[in-house]
């Protein structure tokens, strides 16, 4: 599924699909409250790939949004192992079907080698998800999180 295995994290995408994932943050989030992160790694240090995107969602303070409204995608690129945490606020609101839906078509996506694509457009459906259950505010909505991609080892 994934062809690109000896490289490190910050190498499986090339400068111009990286801007296009962070494009797709920005954008999201330009509609919402809420707040999306990447984190790219190799391995996965558990078997469950959502106990580490929860692990991670916590290591990188994705839970002091003041909504809850958070939403992590974890990718272990080696180990073809992703999945998207979501905070408690959004969690209630779209519940486990829709993650399990995004990864599917995520999945989908990275079996046709649509890296950054699949990201984007899974990029696109959170924050449409987040939109609709926490819009944006003009006058008190600012970027908690920062935008960029996290690259692991």
């Amino acid at each position: 599924m994934f062809g690109l295995f000896r490289k490190k994290p910050e190498r499986y995408f090339s400068d111009e699909e990286k801007q296009k994932i962070v494009a797709a943050i920005q954008s999201a989030e330009q509609q919402t409250s809420g707040e999306v992160r990447i984190f790219i790694e190799n391995k996965c240090a558990y078997v469950n790939p959502l106990h580490r995107a929860q692990e991670l969602f916590f290591n990188l303070k994705m839970d002091a949004t003041a909504e809850r409204n958070g939403v992590l995608v974890y990718i272990a690129m080696k180990d073809r192992q992703l999945a998207v945490f979501g905070d408690e606020g959004i969690h209630r609101k779209v519940g486990s079907a829709f993650w399990d839906e995004e990864v599917k078509k995520m999945l989908s996506e990275f079996r046709q080698q649509h890296y950054a694509e699949g990201l984007a457009t899974i990029i696109e459906d959170i924050g449409a998800a987040l939109a609709h259950h926490f819009p944006y505010d003009k006058k008190g909505d600012k970027n908690e999180l920062p935008d960029d991609i996290v690259f692991g080892k």
